[in-house]
């Protein structure tokens, strides 16, 4: 496969998902780091850019001048990640799409709905890739565990248990950390707090594994900490379109946690359970038999699971890797598209813009039932309604 060309908007440098993106992007020699705008002080963003190798030219003061530089240069970009703050998520994936090039954007996709509808419908009119980061999708095992359900394995699926807490917000003597207050006030943050940072990294993950999308749901939001507008803890009940049970816990006060991502699926025949801290084990409990453990990298296992284990078993697997996975796929689709051929199946697993709109459909949901006492309420946008 020939490489593609890659640009950055955001990620520079002190970024926390920058670096993650580059290694991801630079893993498998797919994708050449060729254009970025890294900070959003021009003369800062420059300097980092070509300090990271990028040529003079292709290191950009901002956005805009990016997308005007690119669109003169024969050898553009193929792909453009977005990794600003959020509230320009939009701005900046709606003017890279209008004008011819892929997306990868950060979650949130969107701050509203209605943004989310708008780019859904512009992608399907410029025929263009745009796909949103939940890159914790990107793990060989969760594609396993995709694969196993999609195969009937474990039969028609009961119940989804989804967890995302952690409690590196539930020091009270952080109220006034600039790093963390932001994420609890409504003007910067928008509707949601720790739904909207990490519980839709969960409820995904629980529709990417089931292949259901979750149609209404109940939610508990509560703010442990005094002072918080927005919620740092919260309870979601959903149901999904496949008839599955939905239970959702995420929270930035549980203190012990540290990271918390886990899935559990139970089927009428069987159950999994898989924990990114231990990205490496998949449990598998067939029904009446005893506990498996499944290892990645272990032969036999799903050609999605086989085309994203990269290291030899046994040997820890992590974020990087997991986004280096969704570099993979976009760099198959891109030379799909390129070619004018099918995707490979195996690699046509990465999150598209219609995900980034369900998860802010979601987003507004569970804040709207929160304020209701827990009030039912329609997780679909209304363009899937």
């Amino acid at each position: 496969m020939a490489k593609h060309s890659w640009g950055m908007v955001g990620g520079g440098e002190g970024s926390q998902i920058g670096p993650a993106h580059r290694l991801g992007a630079g893993l498998d020699a797919l994708f050449e780091f060729s254009a970025g705008a890294l900070d959003h002080r021009p003369e800062e963003g420059r300097k980092y850019g070509q300090s990271l190798g990028l040529a003079a030219d292709r290191s950009y003061g901002g956005w805009q001048d990016m997308l005007e530089g690119e669109l003169k240069r024969d050898d553009r970009i193929d792909l453009v990640t977005v990794a600003t703050p959020n509230s320009t998520h939009f701005e900046i994936t709606k003017a890279f799409l209008e004008n011819g090039f892929n997306v990868l954007c950060e979650k949130p996709m969107t701050m509203t709905v209605e943004e989310g509808e708008e780019i859904v419908r512009l992608v399907e009119k410029v025929g263009r890739i745009c796909a949103v980061n939940y890159g914790y999708s990107g793990y060989s095992l969760v594609r396993h565990m995709r694969a196993m359900v999609q195969r009937g394995e474990i039969g028609k699926i009961r119940l989804v248990k989804a967890e995302f807490a952690h409690g590196h917000h539930a020091d009270a003597a952080d109220a006034d950390n600039p790093r963390v207050r932001w994420r609890y006030d409504p003007a910067q943050a928008g509707v949601s707090a720790q739904f909207a940072d990490c519980g839709i990294h969960a409820m995904h993950m629980a529709s990417f594994v089931t292949g259901q999308e979750v149609t209404r749901l109940s939610a508990d939001c509560v703010s442990c900490l005094p002072g918080r507008e927005l919620e740092d803890d919260a309870m979601v009940n959903f149901r999904m379109e496949g008839g599955a049970v939905g239970r959702l816990w995420t929270s930035s006060v549980a203190i012990g946690r540290q990271h918390g991502l886990t899935l559990q699926v139970f089927g009428e025949t069987g159950g999994l359970r898989w924990s990114q801290e231990q990205p490496n084990q998949l449990y598998y409990m067939p029904l009446n038999q005893r506990l498996q453990v499944i290892e990645r990298g272990e032969s036999n296992l799903s050609p999605e699971a086989d085309r994203t284990s990269r290291v030899t078993i046994g040997h820890a697997e992590g974020m990087p890797l997991a986004f280096a996975n969704i570099y993979q796929d976009l760099a198959e689709a891109i030379a799909a598209q390129k070619e004018g051929r099918e995707i490979d199946p195996a690699a046509n697993l990465y999150p598209r813009a219609s995900d980034g709109l369900r998860s802010m459909a979601a987003v507004f949901a569970v804040a709207e039932s929160g304020k209701n006492q827990g009030q039912w309420t329609d997780a679909r946008p209304p363009m899937f309604r």
